[in-house]
């Protein structure tokens, strides 16, 4: 099952470029609702009681290295297999408000890059992991490149090198964990490589290459550019699922292979986590660029990510785990409703706008919300996550859940300030008022976000049951090995 889960869009990347470029959408868009419905037939078949990978395939590859094509899921893994698969039909379906040109090698690189991070959360072979690591920012690369705004090649160049650097680093340390053990089974890995498990150089290097994929500060520089060139689609899966690879990475990778060197760092990445929570609040709410302002706002929700990870205790990791779910559905809806706004006025200056709530009443409601879930209201999805994670950083660090919780407050004083400048007030341009309301197929493209962040903000029980059993046992490896 989860061979067809990952390899299911990589089958419609082909179907699509052989197609009529008329239908290249459509295939596109089939064939990434198959692959949601193969998720849900996971997720009911997910036992959560269970604390081990479900549905292991296991293959030889390369027997006489140790490599092995090996895909498994469990309760870390679970949602943001979920997240990636609901993120990409709304991105594909909102594609076609936004891709007039060369739609057949678009959606194509869309539905690989879909069977790369696919892949990424379910590799449990090393070697595998860093072929769908790598293999993920070829599409992306050229969605900003090609499809991109002006400075589109320099986006999409920077991105390439920024990652490359953390991953050509991350390999080096990838080979010495594989030579090592003789082989690159995660599993295995994780049971023999006792004198790897305080080893600050390997932790490093995978730290490194997944915090520039957060991405942490200072290494978030990268991030700014991409989503204001990247097309409205590209951002949202940039920020829904993309950024949660590195997120994802230091949950699977630094904590469950190198426990002890996670613990003498944890306060080193606290405080990142932190610093990048104040710095990317403090500039966002400087920006008049509404799509760099969100930007700079995912660097600071992630910081809260960081954060949670690294309180090493459940309540904390089990936090940034559904944060990333959050940060995806509403920083995700968030770059959406720019998109239709510049889909209209082909300006992102906010200083341009003014008014348009009561010209586009409906976009003005749906954003609110979406501005809302941010924000962490309670009774919706952002508050849970965020008070979960700093509930779990307050019990490891109580200057940094303070540090944390005046990121809150910057977050509330950015967002409602980029929703009053743009929504509320007198217009400041006459163009304002040819503004035109949401059509269907821009609402069916948000509705789904905007509820799945009120059921989660209601009703995060099972969210976070199907985790427990799996992070209960990550952190208890940590303990033994530390104890060792």
């Amino acid at each position: 099952m989860l061979s067809l889960l990952t390899f299911l869009p990589l089958v419609g990347a082909v179907v699509v470029v052989l197609a009529p470029r008329s239908s290249a959408r459509w295939i596109a868009l089939t064939t990434s609702l198959l692959t949601f419905v193969v998720s849900l037939i996971a997720l009911l078949r997910f036992d959560p009681s269970a604390a081990g990978y479900q549905f292991v395939e296991s293959l030889p590859w390369v027997p006489q290295y140790g490599i092995t094509y090996k895909l498994g899921v469990d309760g870390i893994s679970l949602w943001l297999v979920l997240l990636t698969t609901f993120i990409f039909p709304v991105a594909l379906w909102f594609s076609g408000e936004s891709i007039h040109h060369r739609e057949r090698a678009y959606y194509a690189l869309m539905l690989l890059m879909e069977t790369a991070t696919l892949g990424v959360f379910l590799a449990l072979d090393l070697f595998l992991f860093y072929v769908f690591w790598e293999f993920a920012l070829v599409p992306m690369y050229f969605i900003i490149g090609v499809w991109g705004g002006e400075r589109r090649l320099y986006a999409a160049v920077k991105f390439f090198l920024y990652t490359m650097v953390g991953s050509v680093l991350m390999l080096v340390a990838i080979l010495v964990l594989g030579i090592g053990a003789g082989t690159f089974d995660l599993e295995a890995i994780a049971q023999r490589n006792a004198a790897f498990r305080s080893d600050v150089w390997l932790f490093a290097a995978f730290a490194l290459a997944f915090a520039i994929k957060v991405p942490i500060f200072p290494f978030h520089t990268w991030l700014p550019d991409a989503h204001v060139e990247a097309p409205t689609p590209g951002s949202v899966i940039l920020a829904s699922v993309l950024l949660k690879m590195g997120s994802y990475g230091l949950i699977r990778y630094n904590l469950g292979l190198f426990p002890e060197a996670s613990a003498w760092a944890a306060p080193v990445l606290v405080a990142f986590g932190v610093i990048g929570i104040l710095y990317g609040a403090l500039v966002a709410f400087a920006q008049n660029d509404a799509k760099k302002l969100i930007a700079y706002s995912s660097v600071s929700h992630m910081g809260f990510i960081v954060l949670g990870i690294f309180a090493l205790n459940a309540i904390g990791v089990q936090g940034a785990l559904l944060q990333m779910v959050n940060h995806g559905l509403s920083t995700g809806g968030l770059f959406l409703a720019i998109g239709m706004l510049y889909e209209r006025r082909h300006t992102r200056d906010m200083r341009q706008f003014g008014g348009v709530w009561a010209r586009m009443p409906l976009f003005g409601t749906l954003t609110l919300l979406l501005v809302l879930a941010s924000v962490g209201l309670p009774t919706l999805n952002g508050f849970v996550g965020e008070f979960t994670i700093l509930q779990g950083a307050f019990l490891r660090d109580p200057l940094a859940a303070g540090f944390g919780a005046l990121g809150m407050v910057l977050s509330a004083a950015y967002l409602l300030t980029f929703f009053q400048k743009v929504f509320l007030g007198e217009s400041r341009d006459p163009a304002n008022v040819h503004l035109r309301d949401l059509n269907w197929r821009e609402v069916a493209s948000v509705a789904p976000l905007i509820v799945l962040c009120f059921v989660i903000g209601v009703y995060a029980a099972p969210f976070f049951g199907a985790m427990d059993a799996s992070v209960a046992a990550l952190l208890q490896s940590m303990n033994v090995a530390r104890a060792w």
